[in-house]
């Protein structure tokens, strides 16, 4: 059967179609990136918050529709609703979307090939394991030229914040064995892939329950050692498990890019321990510290949560001028979701929408002009560059070292040589704006983009 996947949601969504993807080309089905050339048709969701659930649902109504209005007087293509959405409200979905065909949870990629080939027509299902095996992403599908690429080290998550499904959704944390890790590293570099992003709900935490020690550092340095490896980026890192042995391996391993995701969520010692995170402000302002001071140019990612229960005026104002403090290099902020399930929803003292929304765009309206402060800073620089397209004017769009794809900055680069997708070239830079840079290919002597 040919199948066609569309992903919404997180980076791990995405490596679970890759890995789902190449189970079922194993099993010998065809994957096409047209839905209208396929037999069936998975959307992989997201259900972490509400507007990330409200796209979901908004989406798979589209293929609804599509699926109506194409099929005509022959036959429907066969709709699966998968991922977490799927996983979280499953039971109810199968009720109120009776066009849907099946339902998927995140724990039963590895049966897919089954359920398609068995499924009857009219019959509808739902399968909705909860922390079975693990899939074996050493079969995924890597696409043609897929020069960046992440890693999923670790599925699940042991910590309990007060705000997050997660851990229901996904089970309690399984760190992936670092052999695998290694297997599955070769044979993206042998496919031509140059930037690996290590992914998990807590990258930190790497290890720990399969080997009782935090392993990420040795990781990295079994990582590096891969030919064809040029960067390697570390996602969804807990601040309290950053040791000095994690930093001392990030600075002294070339390959390893002075970026660091640290998902903090708030920076008042109040609300971090309402939200049941097992830090305080001192101790982050000391973290952050020491990875300036042992990577002078690293670039800190965080995300903030504003408007969570019992936030008051003072709480935000701290969070605020320690983001001002800290001017971190790269920031996204979103404001509080109230999930069911979770402890935080059940909390009286919810904080009205409109200040949520307020807090947020006070703390983005602020970050701007520290990302531009940052970014002039580059001003006559050589990056690193990445390069991942190139533009009608004949500029190619690329990132940094300092930057991951799809959510951080990118560079407008100006040459005259042939690049393809995941050439890695220097680059001077001649330009600067709120998040984005421009720059000319070093050696060529043209003006830059505007």
């Amino acid at each position: 059967m040919k199948i066609f996947f569309e992903t919404l949601g997180c980076p791990k969504n995405q490596n679970d179609t890759e890995a789902a993807e190449g189970i079922l080309e194993q099993a010998g089905h065809t994957i096409t990136e047209s839905a209208e050339d396929a037999d069936v048709l998975i959307l992989n969701t997201c259900g972490f918050i509400e507007d990330a659930k409200k796209e979901s649902i908004d989406r798979v109504f589209e293929l609804i529709k599509y699926n109506d209005e194409s099929a005509g007087d022959g036959k429907k293509k066969l709709l699966i609703m998968s991922g977490c959405l799927s996983q979280r409200y499953g039971e109810e979905l199968f009720e109120e979307l009776p066009e849907v065909d099946i339902f998927l949870g995140v724990n039963d990629y590895q049966r897919l090939p089954q359920i398609i080939e068995e499924h009857k027509e009219g019959v509808r299902e739902k399968h909705l394991s909860l922390y079975e095996k693990d899939m074996d992403t050493l079969t995924r599908r890597i696409k043609k030229e897929q020069y960046t690429a992440t890693i999923k080290i670790a599925e699940g998550c042991n910590n309990k914040c007060t705000y997050c499904i997660i851990p229901k959704i996904r089970g309690l944390y399984r760190s992936v064995p670092m052999k695998q890790i290694i297997e599955e590293a070769k044979i993206l570099a042998e496919a031509g892939c140059r930037e690996l992003i290590l992914i998990a709900e807590d990258t930190s935490a790497y290890g720990m329950d399969i080997y009782g020690e935090y392993r990420l550092p040795m990781l990295l340095h079994k990582l590096c050692e891969v030919d064809g490896i040029e960067w390697i980026r570390i996602m969804y890192c807990y601040e309290d498990r950053i040791s000095d042995e994690l930093i001392k391996a990030m600075a002294s391993e070339e390959k390893v890019c002075n970026y660091i995701d640290i998902p903090l969520q708030h920076a008042c010692d109040r609300i971090l321990k309402a939200m049941a995170r097992p830090t305080n402000k001192q101790r982050i302002r000391d973290v952050i510290g020491k990875l300036r001071k042992a990577m002078p140019d690293i670039h800190i990612r965080t995300t903030l949560i504003t408007g969570f229960p019992g936030e008051t005026e003072e709480d935000f104002g701290e969070l605020y001028d320690f983001c001002e403090e800290m001017k971190f290099e790269r920031l996204g902020v979103f404001s509080y979701s109230r999930e069911e399930g979770t402890a935080a929803a059940e909390m009286t003292d919810q904080v009205d929408d409109g200040i949520k929304e307020e807090r947020r765009d006070a703390i983005m309206r602020m970050q701007m002009d520290i990302s531009l402060e940052n970014n002039r800073k580059k001003i006559g620089t050589v990056q690193q560059v990445i390069i991942e397209s190139r533009d009608s004017d004949g500029t190619y769009i690329g990132r940094t070292r300092y930057d991951a794809p799809e959510i951080d900055d990118q560079i407008v680069v100006a040459s005259r040589r042939d690049h393809k997708p995941g050439d890695i070239i220097e680059v001077t830079v001649t330009d600067a704006f709120d998040y984005d840079l421009v720059g000319t290919e070093r050696g060529e002597q043209i003006e830059s983009a505007k």
